[in-house]
């Protein structure tokens, strides 16, 4: 418990509950494993199939999604 509270204080927290009640909040934000596996496979799938853009930058990219 005092890890906790040092940290929350370091964090800039006032109370642990404020601490704790942002880190639940961080939490609800986060993906999924199963959501992650999901996209890593679809991912692989495209990439085998071609569908892969090569582009020189984030502009060529951009570009070429839009053709």
């Amino acid at each position: 418990m005092l890890e906790v509270k040092s940290l929350s204080k370091k964090r800039g927290f006032v109370s642990v509950s404020g601490y704790v009640q942002n880190l639940i909040e961080m939490d609800k934000d986060l993906i999924s494993e199963e959501t992650l596996l999901r996209s890593l496979k679809r991912a692989q799938k495209e990439y085998r199939q071609g569908k892969v853009v090569k582009a020189k930058s984030l502009a060529d990219l951009v570009c070429s999604l839009k053709k």
